[in-house]
């Protein structure tokens, strides 16, 4: 499977606690990454300084379905199971 171009619910929606270049301290959930062009296409795709996080996330069924509705739905639910509690 390949991204939906334009998505960007990845780049969005999920917390990145890497540095990314701009943002150095990573990104929290809901934010947009400072790398997102204005039609939501990476702009460090293919480039050697992208975050190994970034390389590493997959599109799947699961994750992206077929809209962007449905990633941005699941990607915020993983996020919300996945965090640790700070209470």
């Amino acid at each position: 499977m390949e991204c939906r171009v334009g998505c960007a619910a990845c780049c969005i929606v999920v917390s990145i606690s890497s540095a990314i270049p701009g943002m150095p301290e990573g990104k929290p959930a809901g934010v947009r990454c400072v790398q997102l062009k204005g039609d939501n296409k990476c702009g460090l795709f293919g480039k050697p300084e992208r975050p190994a996080v970034c390389l590493s996330l997959r599109p799947s069924e699961d994750m992206c379905g077929h809209s962007n509705e449905h990633a941005f739905d699941y990607l915020s639910t993983m996020e919300r199971l996945t965090t640790p509690d700070r209470s």
